[in-house]
């Protein structure tokens, strides 16, 4: 057996477990920030109440670029008022809509900060772009782990699990926790779709195989997701779903849909978006797990604006 589909069966199993009670469901709360259409997931064990926060957001207005963490303020007061304490502070990849708040996260409430370990690759390309030279490392050891296909983990009583899902970026991954997987960009709300795949490394028809991963996992698998938009018709937020729901009613690749006819669309429609209004300081700060430049000899911090080359 390959080693991805141990690691997708092993997923499997975990998920069949929380489901039968013969190991404890995770208790999921969600802070949503309308501005970036974002979702922090905030996942705890009922027995043990340790947690892990997963893909966290730093207020950031580019007009006038100045920081501030209500979102995150509103994060770090959930997690008290539980009572509950922080393992992990988690991303599914580094982020081009928003800025990480994971550092500010981790210096008032602990817990490791981590990403799955192809992030080594997202920072060779993005160094580059924008000349970041030796600010970066482009091994991921701005991260306090590098999570790759398979590593298994515990959130207190709870199993977890991870699975690479590339094709949103090279770098994606997904985390099975119990009976719930926290599944980044790969997927939106079915009446949404699935993530575009035109940033760099990325690829609709490895977006393609990795959505089909995801759903071979078992069909109660409640699938928390990253962003939600609204689609036309719908006035309320959502972020949560079901593998069977999406395999029955994904607008973009429910089941039924071939991969040739998949790639064919997601690459016309990605010509047709524009760039995220956040990619440029977003992506600086995400692939330095959160953490800002360093500050200059005057005391500020900068980041950069490269011209023409996204």
């Amino acid at each position: 057996m390959k080693t991805e589909d141990r690691a997708l069966a092993a997923a499997a199993a975990i998920v069949g477990r929380a489901r039968a009670g013969t190991a404890p469901a995770p208790v999921v709360d969600t802070v949503f920030d309308p501005d970036t259409f974002t979702a922090t997931h905030i996942v705890h064990c009922p027995v043990t109440r340790r947690a892990a926060i997963i893909d966290s957001v730093l207020d950031y207005d580019p007009a006038s670029g100045r920081t501030s963490t209500s979102h995150a303020g509103e994060v770090e007061a959930l997690v008290k008022a539980k009572g509950l304490g922080v393992d992990w502070i988690l991303e599914t990849h580094a982020h081009a809509d928003h800025l990480s708040a994971a550092p500010w996260l981790q210096e008032r409430l602990g817990g490791r900060i981590g990403i799955g370990a192809h992030i080594a690759h997202v920072q060779g390309v993005f160094r580059g772009i924008f000349n970041l030279g030796e600010t970066v490392s482009g091994t991921g050891a701005e991260f306090d782990h590098l999570f790759a296909d398979g590593d298994r983990f515990a959130i207190g009583g709870l199993e977890a699990i991870v699975l690479h899902v590339p094709g949103h970026t090279p770098a994606d991954i997904a985390f099975v926790i119990g009976d719930a997987a926290f599944i980044g960009d790969t997927l939106f709300m079915p009446d949404y779709g699935t993530a575009r795949c035109d940033f760099p490394g990325g690829d609709a028809r490895t977006l393609y195989r990795s959505i089909r991963r995801l759903l071979a996992l078992p069909a109660e698998t409640r699938l928390f997701l990253c962003h939600d938009y609204l689609a036309p018709g719908r006035e309320t937020f959502v972020w949560e779903t079901t593998v069977a729901a999406q395999r029955a009613g994904n607008i973009h690749v429910k089941d039924g849909t071939d991969e040739d006819s998949f790639v064919a669309f997601r690459e016309a429609r990605d010509q047709t978006l524009a760039m995220p209004r956040l990619i440029l300081p977003s992506i600086q700060v995400n692939v330095r797990a959160g953490h800002l430049p360093e500050p200059e000899a005057n005391g500020v911090r900068y980041l950069k604006l490269p011209l023409d080359a996204l």
